[in-house]
């Protein structure tokens, strides 16, 4: 049966095309508009409607790539979706260049001519195929097929473009080969074994790949493949597990920079010589990770960016002049994609606060300032009201050293001076960090609705170190729910809080993280939101798309195993949920291939059937989250109104 089918026939909406009369009485009433699905949710309130659309109206601008006449390629939204716009100087109009229903996903530029390559998949289903857009002419895909494609990398000579797919058994990652020139089938270059393979560069004369063997982001390895013959040459001599993020080609030919673990708790930027086998240290060695790198088209400049605690910081070495350069102007928040231009003396790079929209900024060397290239709305909103985070620590329920561990937590507080209540907004992943960026809907929250929003980096966490990193793996998982409890109780003694109203929300792992702890603390807690969330650990397994069912079993554990399944059917919160007292907010999309819509399926009428409250929402054309702006202004009116009577009821103890 196909996932609608499925869907279907398991009653969520059956009921309502069969029409009224086939509805229980017990049965939540079920509206479809569109392509949104909404089972036992209320009819929004008009007036909190036309307060939260102020926040909704704003945009944003991501730098994509340098195209070779010097223009950059951005990815912005006029309409539903984010599409590719070209900008030619800096603050000048931004023109659109691709023109679909669909957002699309990246694009890279050839590093010669006017093409540029784009991923978009259909309907958030995550097979994303490659397409090429020539400077003139019509638009070709090089890749075909409900398969997944990505990390698409154009060679110097502007006619071939490597990436990755998944097309010949539907779980490993191969790489591929397109010569656009030409017309001609992508060429297999490496693959034949169930392996996740990702092309990462060219070498300066194109002969040369530089693969990336992925298995977790704990281990990984780097090779060398000969682009005609295939053939395989590992980076170091004696390769090691490490945690590689990134790696790329020295221009100079000098040996290959890598972004790796390998010498302590951080990732750290290292030149490594694939011949002599050597390697030194570009970055300083400090507690924090370089999170991505650039180099010149010369070799001269290096640019890196460290998460300092959630923040980015940019910094650019100058080989020749042996000088570090830090770049004055740019606001101060989260920095992605720096990127050089072809002449070597431009780097450009998104950048966007808690407080401003993300926008493009170029910093130009030789003039040694910082550009805006983009300025995007923030819709009708006064920046005066809008509110920075403040990080905060508080202490887990484990010592380190003889002392509590402490762990981090960006707080967003209304102003006022009544004790507020409180969303701990968990982020997802698990792998992944709570940072300070743009998002209107926090912000509507602290300034509409009064509540504050805590957003805590629990063990398991990126950006913290490796060891922290694997603290919530496999039989550790409960540990990372019991870090949601000890921030229950740094919450309630805050004078500002009101612990009486505290409700936990939560996407993907983490709307895993929001449905155990409406399990484990629901008597302190007033609801909860589930986005796209993991409710049982066995059937996500099972039924998580193939290529990505090796990877969580690293992270979560093979429930092939007898005692690994028991342990984690015993957690999961589907198991529990006769345990989940309070109101519940589902959202899924039908089309998730990650976390497929039945675990929110049976979760809701789980809690249902112990005659829980659950508001049930469904995006027909969706995936891991709603990217289409229609339906992402629906989710969050539903949230809102969610949200909204949470914090005008008393709860029952």
């Amino acid at each position: 049966m196909s996932r609608q089918g499925r869907f279907f026939a398991a009653g969520v909406l059956g009921a309502a095309l069969l029409g009224a009369a086939a509805v229980p009485a017990q049965q939540p009433r079920t509206r479809v508009e569109g392509n949104l699905v909404f089972d036992g949710v209320p009819a929004a309130d008009p007036a909190l409607a036309q307060r939260l659309q102020r926040y909704q109206q704003s945009r944003g601008a991501t730098f994509l790539d340098w195209t070779a006449d010097g223009s950059l390629l951005i990815q912005t939204r006029f309409g539903a979706t984010e599409q590719v716009h070209r900008v030619a100087a800096p603050l000048g109009m931004r023109e659109q260049l691709t023109f679909y229903d669909e957002p699309i996903e990246w694009a890279h530029a050839a590093r010669s001519g006017a093409g540029f390559v784009f991923l978009m998949d259909q309907g958030g289903n995550d097979n994303a195929q490659v397409y090429y857009q020539p400077g003139s002419g019509a638009v070709r895909a090089l890749s075909h097929g409900d398969f997944i494609h990505g990390s698409a990398v154009w060679a110097h000579d502007g006619k071939r473009v490597a990436f990755y797919g998944n097309d010949r058994d539907s779980v490993s990652y191969d790489v591929y080969v397109a010569d656009v020139s030409s017309g001609a089938a992508p060429q297999l270059v490496v693959g034949g074994h169930q392996d996740t393979w990702y092309p990462l560069d060219w070498s300066p004369d194109d002969s040369k790949l530089l693969v990336w063997k992925y298995l977790s982001l704990s281990e990984s390895y780097l090779y060398l493949a000969d682009t005609t013959t295939g053939a395989l040459t590992p980076l170091e001599d004696k390769p090691k597990k490490v945690g590689i993020r990134a790696a790329r080609f020295d221009p100079g030919g000098r040996g290959v920079y890598v972004l790796t673990d390998e010498d302590g708790e951080f990732m750290q930027l290292k030149l490594k010589d694939p011949v002599t086998h050597d390697s030194h240290l570009v970055s300083p060695e400090v507690g924090w990770d370089v999170e991505d790198f650039d180099v010149s088209a010369d070799g001269r400049y290096v640019a890196y960016v460290l998460n300092e605690d959630g923040r980015s910081r940019l910094t650019v070495l100058d080989t020749l002049g042996k000088v570090t350069l830090t770049p004055a102007g740019l606001p101060e928040g989260r920095i992605g994609n720096p990127r050089f231009d072809r002449t070597g003396r431009r780097l450009a790079m998104s950048v966007e606060t808690a407080t401003s929209p993300r926008d493009v900024y170029v910093y130009e060397l030789d003039k040694g300032g910082v550009t805006r290239w983009t300025r995007s709305e923030s819709g009708p909103l006064d920046a005066a009201t809008l509110v920075a985070p403040e990080l905060v620590r508080y202490p887990t329920w484990d010592r380190v050293a003889g002392h509590p561990r402490l762990l981090s937590a960006w707080v967003y507080r209304p102003r006022g001076g009544a004790p507020a209540p409180v969303v701990i907004d968990l982020h997802g992943g698990p792998e992944e960090q709570a940072r300070p960026g743009w998002n209107p809907f926090v912000q509507f929250l602290v300034n509409e609705l009064g509540y504050a929003v805590v957003q805590p980096n629990v063990r398991g966490s990126s950006g913290y170190g490796k060891t922290f990193l694997a603290l919530d793996n496999g039989l550790l998982r409960e540990d990372a729910v019991r870090d949601v409890g000890s921030l229950l109780v740094w919450v309630g003694v805050q004078p500002g809080f009101d612990r009486e109203r505290v409700a936990v929300m939560g996407g993907s792992y983490g709307g895993y993280l929001a449905l155990a702890s409406l399990v484990t603390y629901g008597e302190r807690l007033k609801g909860g939101i589930d986005l796209v969330g993991i409710s049982n650990f066995v059937t996500f397994l099972r039924n998580t798309a193939a290529y990505r069912r090796d990877w969580r079993r690293t992270e979560y554990g093979d429930e092939r195993d007898t005692s690994m399944r028991a342990f984690l059917d015993r957690i999961s919160p589907l198991t529990n949920a006769t345990r989940i007292k309070r109101p519940l907010l589902v959202v899924a999309g039908e089309n998730d291939p990650r976390v497929p819509v039945s675990e929110s399926e049976q979760l809701v009428w789980r809690v249902r059937a112990n005659g829980g409250e659950v508001w049930y929402l469904v995006a027909r054309d969706e995936g891991h989250g709603f990217r289409k702006k229609p339906n992402r202004d629906e989710y969050l009116l539903t949230a809102a109104s969610f949200l909204q009577k949470l914090a005008e009821t008393t709860p029952s103890r």
